[in-house]
């Protein structure tokens, strides 16, 4: 009882903090007064966007039939996109741009404790009815996907796949 106690707690402790955060924008109020800017970090799949860069916007619906409709998207490298996620369904729904591997093991940690919020950039936590945002730079070529990491919905086929398209 006490080894499963310590490996539970051990295993909390290696989720990183910036995972524990809420989904979209900070307000005032999340912040203490203080709105927070966009952490431009470097992932595979790119960097977070910004808006005055945007060269298309691709409108993606999220269906309770746990699909993506358009499930399959065609980029070309450098270009800034404005995903528009849009929940045509009456369950939560997130968008979440990455790699196989990381939405697999993002998938994993949400099944595991699915109260977990987080804040970054490339995801949108998006009510019933409601739409949220995203503003991608892809900087870099390659196969990357897309995906609700929701306990069950990602184990029920929610994901789509991004054809990064190199310039050369």
């Amino acid at each position: 009882m006490k080894l499963s106690i310590l490996i539970a707690s051990a295993t909390i402790s290696l989720i990183p903090f910036s995972m524990v955060h809420a989904h979209g924008k900070k307000t005032d109020q999340d912040n203490h007064d203080a709105v927070s800017e966009v952490v431009r970090e470097q992932k595979p799949w790119g960097i977070a966007g910004n808006a005055d860069e945007v060269t298309r916007t691709i409108d993606v619906a999220m269906l309770d039939t746990m699909q993506f409709e358009p499930a399959k998207l065609q980029i070309q490298q450098g270009e800034t996109i404005r995903f528009i996620a849009r929940n045509n369904g009456a369950v939560l729904h997130e968008f979440v741009l990455g790699t196989t591997q990381t939405n697999d093991e993002h998938a994993e940690l949400m099944v595991r404790f699915p109260g977990m919020e987080h804040d970054e950039p490339y995801m949108a936590h998006v009510d019933p009815a409601a739409s949220g945002e995203i503003i991608w730079t892809f900087n870099r070529d390659g196969e990357f996907d897309f995906a609700c990491l929701i306990a069950g919905h990602y184990q029920a086929g929610m994901r789509g796949t991004i054809s990064v398209m190199s310039n050369s």
